[in-house]
């Protein structure tokens, strides 16, 4: 496994910012289950709001690959830049800091599926002199 992921990081950031947004979308559902199920209770189970981090360990590992193999420096900024942005929306989510709507959560997650999409398709570094640079 640890190998496959060496090998095509993208696809695995991809992956992991797509499940990110369909838990996020899901996340409504989960509450109100929940507060059906308990009867009146107003929290969604905590293992749920856990995925956000699990999702966020994956995904850094996988940019770090993608960084290291790509062989655009915007595209290394970008998703490193918006891994960051991701990693401070959900702490802001954890800690209600201050408001921000869901939708941005779920573009940020969007845009780095993109990006690796894009990295996987157009920035693909073909022998070891490429990616040094």
């Amino acid at each position: 496994m640890i190998k496959s992921i060496l090998q095509k990081p993208d696809v695995l950031g991809a992956t992991a910012s797509v499940l990110c947004i369909i838990h996020c979308l899901a996340t409504p559902l989960i509450f109100i289950a929940h507060t059906c199920a308990v009867g009146g209770g107003k929290s969604a189970p905590s293992w749920w709001g856990g995925l956000d981090y699990v999702f966020l360990v994956i995904s850094f590992f996988a940019i770090k690959q993608s960084i290291k193999n790509s062989s655009k420096s915007i595209i290394k900024f970008a998703l490193g830049f918006n891994w960051v942005v991701l990693f401070l929306l959900i702490l802001n989510e954890t800690f209600s800091w201050f408001y921000l709507p869901e939708t941005v959560t779920h573009v940020v997650a969007l845009l780095l599926a993109l990006l690796h999409l894009y990295n996987v398709r157009y920035c693909q570094c073909k022998n070891e002199a490429c990616c040094s640079n």
